[in-house]
């Protein structure tokens, strides 16, 4: 209600012709027409089946209130969300799939061999304890790495060395840098972390956060898929997981979707 509110002051004030909202429940208006961008429309739950379907009915009669619903997927084999993206049946006002979103763009030969690039997010304390086991897998590592922690606002400092760099955050075009250069991206299996590894073509080593079903979900379904190698925080070890990325039949699918999202906005 209080989004609901603040949209109405900013249309009043400014009379906007269209509201784009993502994933922002409350962002509808009876008026101007509201697009909604999800790629949940099946919410996971580890209660099974019949919970998924009172989360779904709850979830369309939110999604329901908008003029559209944008889907940031594929509607074929080539999708990157399963059944989240892909339900039996999608909510009653219409809805396209725009493709995968990124701001960033697939370069050649920057990859540096055996680098990897770790980012860190999400919910305490699961972010901490997977810092943890990483800076100590990481310090027997011989190839470089960097380490974004995920925490921007955080004064506390991990020393760097010459091999292994530690930075509290990045700013994007540095955090896409680093992401380039990486042999392996190490991070959560969120879905817009997902959207960045597939636009820059690269191997990812996904690490889903435990109790978050949608990103457990994604990991296990996109590790079925060949798309990204995935392992639990909990049996996480740097060496076994290198190896077996190593042999891992990765099969990253090419982004080639700007023009789903140019004919929605037509």
């Amino acid at each position: 209600a209080r989004e609901n509110k603040w949209l109405q002051q900013q249309i009043d004030t400014y009379h906007f012709d269209l509201v784009i909202s993502d994933n922002r429940y409350g962002l509808h208006h009876l008026i101007v027409p509201c697009i909604f961008i999800t790629h949940q429309l099946t919410i996971q739950s580890p209660a099974g089946k019949w919970t998924e379907k009172i989360l779904q009915k709850i979830n369309y009669r939110y999604i329901n209130r908008f003029t559209t619903c944008w889907i940031p997927d594929v509607a074929g084999q080539e999708n990157l969300a399963g059944v989240l993206s892909h339900p039996t049946h999608r909510p009653k006002i219409p809805s396209q799939y725009i493709g995968w979103l990124s701001r960033l763009k697939k370069e050649t030969n920057t990859t540096t061999t055996h680098h990897l690039c770790v980012i860190l997010s999400g919910p305490e304390p699961q972010r901490s304890i997977l810092e943890q086991k990483m800076l100590q897998e990481i310090s027997q590592y011989n190839g470089t790495a960097t380490i974004v922690r995920g925490l921007p606002a955080t004064a506390s400092i991990i020393p760097s060395t010459n091999m292994i760099k530690v930075y509290n955050h990045l700013p994007a075009a540095e955090l896409e840098k680093e992401m380039q250069k990486a042999m392996y991206i190490i991070g959560r299996s969120g879905y817009s972390t997902i959207m960045d590894i597939i636009a820059l073509g690269k191997k990812a080593i996904l690490l889903p956060t435990p109790g978050q079903t949608e990103q457990e979900y994604l990991a296990t379904y996109l590790k079925k898929k060949n798309i990204a190698f995935t392992c639990s925080s909990k049996s996480f070890s740097l060496t076994n997981v290198l190896q077996a990325a190593e042999s891992f039949p990765y099969q990253i699918p090419a982004m080639s979707s700007a023009n789903l999202l140019t004919a929605a906005i037509e």
